[in-house]
C-alpha cells in the first residue's frame, strides 16, 4: 500500500530514503479520519513511529502548497524522555522536512542552554526536547509557544516511569488549549489513559502494537545457564553470533561496570553506558559504536533509551528485565528497518519461572537452548575463516610478492597453519559452560538435552566412586553451583554425578564408576583454588559435621521435573525452600543452623 497524498517536499524526502510503502503505524496515522484529531497511539520501538508523527503533523506545519513559512515561534513541539531519543528524533525530522527548509531546534539536558536560547531566538518551526529542559526554557521565557499547533509526547510511558509526570503536566498546562496533541506510547498503563482524558479532546485511539510484526524480524533465544555462569555465557553468545554490533543489558550500574571490564580483559571492543557517565563520555561511547571502533555496548535500560545503533544484530539480556514491556523495548533495539536480529535471554536455574512469565506476557515463543560451547564456537570460527572475503579477493602485486617470499622458505601447509593461528589469536577465547538442562514442560518449552516423552532420573544408578573437594559449609558450598562446577571440571554429565554431601570443611560426592577414571584425570589437570581428589570411602557423617544433600542410594530428578512433596523438614539440595542460593543464582548464602 503506497503512502497517501502528501506535500511534495515530504514525498520527495520519503522517496530518496527508500520508503516505498508505509509501516502499519505510519499508514494508520495518515488516514483521512485522523486529520486534525488528537491521537493516542500504541506502537512498539522500531515500528517507524518518528516518521509516523512527522507525517501526522504535516497539516499543522505546512500550507496546501507544502510551504512552512518563516521560522519564528515554534508550530510543533516534540517531547522525548532522553537526550539520545530527542537527538534521534531531530535527525529523522531533519531529513523528512529538510526539502521544505524546516528549522528544528533541540533542547536537552547536558547541552549548553545559552546556545539553545540563541537558536530559539533565531526562530524555529519544530522544537524537540526533554521534559526538564523544556520546562526550564518555558519558565525562563526563552521558549515561546503561543503559536503552537501540535504537541507530540513520544514514549509517554517511559517518561512517567522516569519521573517526568510533573514536568509533563506543566508543559501540557502551558501550551495553548486549541493545540492538537499526539501521544505515542509502547504500552497504555492507567496513568497514560488518565492523562489522555485530562489533556486530550476526543482522542482517536490507534493500536498497532501486539500484532506480532514487532517480533517478525527478531529471533528470540532463551539460553539456560548454570549459577555464576552469566559472564561466561555472555562471552560465548557474543563469540558465537559475532554480530557487527551488539548490546548487553544489565539491571544495575555495578553489573555494567563489572561486565564491561571483564569483556575488555578478554579482548572484546566494548563500551559501557550507564547513568553515571557524563554527556561527553556518552557521546564518545556512542560514536565509537557508530564508526565501528567498538562492537559491544554494555548498558542499563535507562542509559540505552533512545539510542539507535546501525547494524545492531544482537541483544543479550544478561539479567532478566523486570517486566514484559522492558523486554520488548530492549529487544526492539535490533531487527529494525527490515534487518534481522537476535534477542538472547540468559535464564539461570532460579529464574526460569520468571523468564517463562515474561515471555508469555510478551507473547514470545523463544527457542530454548544451552549456551554455545567452546567446541561449537571453534567450529563456527573455522566456517567464518573459510568464508572470509579476504580469501577470495583479487590479490595486488604487493600481496603476490609477499606470498612468493613466504613460499620460498615454507610449505603452503605451514603458511596456511600460520594464517589460521593469526586469525584465531585476534579472537577472544571461548569459555567452558555447562547446560543445566532445565527448560520447558508439557506446556510447550523444551526440556533441553533430555529425550522427549520419557524423563530420565539423574544419578549413576550403579557402582560409584567417592571423591572429595577441599571446600565445605565454611566456604558457602552449595549443590546448586557445585554440580555445574563438577560437570565442567570433570568433563562428565549431570547423570554421572550421584549424591553430594557437604560438611564443615569438605564436600564428598559420588561419580559413576564407569566415568571415575576420566573424571579424575580431567579434574586433576585443572589448576585453580579448588582441589578434587579420591575419598577414602562413602561418608559416614561422623565427626565432620551434618551432611547436606541426598543419600547415596537416592537418585535425583532433573532440573525442572515435578517432585513429590517432602515429608517433614526439606533436606534435598534442590528443594525450593533450600537456603543455599540467592534469587538470581548469585553468591549462595550460608545455611542457617539451629542454636
Amino acid at each position: 500500500m503506497p503512502f497517501p497524498a502528501l506535500p511534495a517536499p515530504l514525498t520527495d524526502a520519503l522517496s530518496e530514503r527508500g520508503y516505498g510503502e508505509p509501516t502499519p503505524v505510519q499508514a494508520a496515522v495518515t488516514e483521512e479520519r485522523t486529520a486534525g484529531r488528537d491521537l493516542l497511539v500504541s506502537a512498539q520501538t522500531g515500528s517507524g513511529k518518528t516518521v509516523a508523527y512527522g507525517l501526522a503533523i504535516a497539516g499543522e506545519l505546512m500550507d496546501a502548497g507544502g510551504s512552512l513559512g518563516p521560522a519564528s515561534e515554534p508550530v510543533a513541539l516534540v517531547v522525548a524522555p532522553t537526550r539520545e531519543l530527542a537527538l534521534q528524533v531531530r535527525h529523522e525530522l531533519d531529513w523528512l522536512y529538510g526539502k521544505a527548509g524546516a528549522q528544528i531546534v533541540t533542547c536537552v539536558g547536558g547541552m549548553d542552554p545559552r546556545a539553545e536560547q540563541r537558536q530559539l531566538q533565531r526562530g524555529a518551526h519544530i522544537v524537540v526536547g526533554t521534559p526538564g529542559r523544556l520546562r526550564d526554557h518555558l519558565e525562563r521565557g526563552r521558549l515561546l509557544i503561543g503559536a503552537l499547533k501540535a504537541l507530540v509526547l513520544d514514549e509517554a510511558d517511559e517518561m512517567l516511569n522516569l519521573g517526568f509526570r510533573e514536568d509533563l503536566e506543566f508543559i501540557l498546562e502551558a501550551t495553548p488549549a486549541e493545540r492538537r496533541t499526539l501521544l505515542f506510547s509502547a504500552t497504555l498503563p492507567k496513568p497514560i489513559v488518565s492523562m489522555t482524558k485530562r489533556y486530550q479532546r476526543d482522542a482517536l485511539r490507534i493500536e498497532v502494537a501486539g500484532t506480532g510484526r514487532s517480533h517478525a524480524d527478531i529471533d528470540y533465544r532463551a539460553v539456560r545457564i548454570a549459577p555464576n555462569e552469566m559472564e561466561h555465557a555472555v562471552v560465548n553468545v557474543l563469540r558465537y553470533h559475532d554480530a557487527p554490533g551488539a548490546i548487553v543489558f544489565c539491571n544495575t550500574r555495578e553489573t555494567v561496570r563489572h561486565l564491561h571490564s571483564s569483556l575488555l580483559e578478554r579482548g572484546f571492543s566494548a563500551v559501557a553506558l550507564s547513568g553515571e557517565l557524563g554527556q561527553n563520555e556518552r557521546n564518545s561511547a556512542l560514536q565509537s559504536l557508530r564508526d565501528g571502533r567498538a562492537r559491544v555496548c554494555v548498558a542499563t535500560d535507562v542509559a540505552a533509551r533512545g539510542i539507535d545503533l546501525p547494524g545492531l544484530g544482537l541483544v543479550i539480556h544478561a539479567e532478566l528485565p523486570n517486566d514484559a514491556e522492558t523486554l520488548q523495548h530492549r529487544s526492539g533495539r535490533t531487527g529494525r528497518a527490515g534487518r534481522k536480529g537476535v534477542s538472547v535471554l540468559l535464564v539461570p536455574i532460579s529464574r526460569r519461572r520468571k523468564a517463562e512469565r515474561l515471555l508469555s506476557e510478551a507473547k514470545i515463543r523463544p527457542e530454548w537452548e544451552g549456551a554455545p560451547t567452546a567446541d561449537v564456537i571453534r567450529a563456527r570460527d573455522e566456517e567464518r575463516l573459510l568464508a572470509d572475503p579476504v580469501l577470495f579477493a583479487e590479490p595486488s602485486e604487493e600481496d603476490l610478492a609477499t606470498g612468493r617470499a613466504l613460499l620460498s622458505g615454507r610449505s603452503a601447509e605451514e603458511i596456511a597453519s600460520a594464517f589460521a593461528r593469526l586469525y584465531r589469536s585476534r579472537l577472544p577465547a571461548p569459555e567452558d559452560v555447562y547446560d543445566p538442562g532445565f527448560g520447558a514442560d508439557p506446556r510447550g518449552v523444551d526440556h533441553g538435552p533430555q529425550e522427549k516423552g520419557a524423563r530420565k532420573e539423574r544419578g549413576p544408578g550403579g557402582p560409584t566412586v567417592w571423591f572429595k573437594l577441599d571446600i565445605g559449609r565454611r566456604n558457602e558450598a552449595d549443590p546448586k553451583w557445585l554440580l555445574p562446577l563438577l560437570c565442567r571440571r570433570g568433563r562428565v554429565t549431570k547423570q554421572e554425578i550421584g549424591a553430594i554431601k557437604i560438611y564443615d570443611r569438605e564436600t564428598k560426592f559420588e561419580v559413576a564408576e564407569a566415568a571415575a577414571k576420566k573424571f579424575l584425570a580431567a579434574a586433576e589437570g585443572m589448576d585453580d583454588d579448588i582441589t578434587i581428589s579420591l575419598a577414602d570411602g562413602a561418608p559416614s557423617g561422623d565427626g565432620a559435621g551434618k551432611p547436606r544433600g541426598r543419600p547415596a542410594n537416592r537418585s535425583r530428578p532433573p532440573f525442572g521435573a515435578a517432585r513429590p512433596p517432602a515429608e517433614g523438614k526439606p533436606r534435598g539440595p534442590f528443594h525450593k525452600n533450600h537456603s543455599g542460593g540467592g534469587r538470581d543464582g548469585g553468591k549462595p548464602r550460608r545455611p542457617k543452623r539451629k542454636a
